[in-house]
């Protein structure tokens, strides 16, 4: 399919619109604030601000068929659930909200009781905030954040943590990984833990240049995500998709953008990135089965409807 039929199609009257809708981007920030754990919070954004410059770009993704966005900054990194509530009102767009906490940075996001209590402590909390919610939304998956191999005490605590959640709540870990070792050593500490493979999303694997490794994660049952896709990586995720699909792993597959951030403490939020460059630039370079189980069937598979 060409590139203008492609658009053509997403712009198409509403009918139309409404057979192609349904997908669903698994890793997005609307803000991020890397002040830290001890200093962020909402006193430092105007949350009228954010909204102001966040809805036209989710309302330009609603109408090119965008069903679902899956808002990745966690705790202490700028996560906002009442904010999301309200975007996802305005928008159309169903905004989904995580629980888990950010090691990755040298843990530098990681509050104090992170490194005072024990993973089942800190699942305790996790699994309270899936069963009561939290600003008005529920969490829907765990978001965590390691460094790189071999993981250190936190961050394998952090781990620890997410598969007792995990365990108790049924909900996929998504993990900030550094590289494919990194990987491999969580999916040895979810097994260890009596969490199946499927239940792990190796975030930012573009960042490992083995795709061996992509194949060994994918064939042990866990999600590969190519994130960060947009102009100047397009031509690399491209074959990370393809290497994966060759080496059979298509249904372990993810894409998404790991776009948008208003960045607290820049001016107007910095550099606001849109969520349209995959749907305007990317999808047209996969035909239309690959990108039917790249953004609706797998984000289904892994994290549910």
């Amino acid at each position: 399919m060409t590139r203008r039929r492609w658009l053509r199609l997403a712009c198409a009257a509403p009918a139309a619109a409404a057979r192609l809708s349904g997908w669903i981007l698994v890793h997005e920030h609307i803000l991020v604030d890397f002040a830290g754990a001890d200093v962020t919070g909402p006193h430092r954004y105007d949350r009228q601000e954010v909204f102001r410059l966040a809805l036209p770009k989710l309302q330009e993704i609603q109408a090119l068929g965008c069903r679902r966005l899956q808002e990745c900054t966690p705790n202490f990194l700028g996560r906002d659930p009442g904010l999301l509530a309200r975007l996802a009102d305005a928008s159309g767009i169903e905004i989904w909200t995580n629980t888990g906490l950010y090691g990755a940075r040298n843990h530098i996001f990681l509050p104090g009781y992170a490194r005072a209590e024990t993973a089942e402590q800190l699942a305790r909390r996790w699994i309270a905030e899936a069963r009561d919610g939290v600003g008005g939304l529920r969490p829907r998956f765990i978001k965590i954040g390691v460094n790189a191999a071999p993981l250190h005490p936190l961050d394998r605590k952090l781990v620890q943590a997410a598969a007792l959640t995990s365990r108790e709540t049924g909900l996929v870990i998504a993990s900030h990984t550094g590289g494919g070792a990194a990987a491999l050593e969580q999916l040895e500490l979810l097994d260890a833990a009596g969490v199946p493979a499927r239940r792990f999303v190796w975030v930012h694997a573009q960042n490992e240049r083995d795709h061996a490794l992509h194949a060994r994660a994918a064939r042990a049952g866990a999600w590969v995500e190519f994130d960060g896709i947009q102009a100047a990586s397009a031509d690399w995720h491209l074959t990370c998709v393809r290497k994966l699909a060759e080496a059979g792993g298509r249904a372990r597959t993810l894409i998404s953008q790991d776009s948008g951030w208003y960045h607290v403490g820049e001016p107007q939020g910095g550099n606001f990135r849109g969520y349209a460059y995959l749907y305007r630039e990317f999808l047209p370079r996969l035909d239309p089965g690959e990108a039917r189980t790249l953004l609706i069937n797998n984000p289904i598979a892994c994290f549910g409807r």
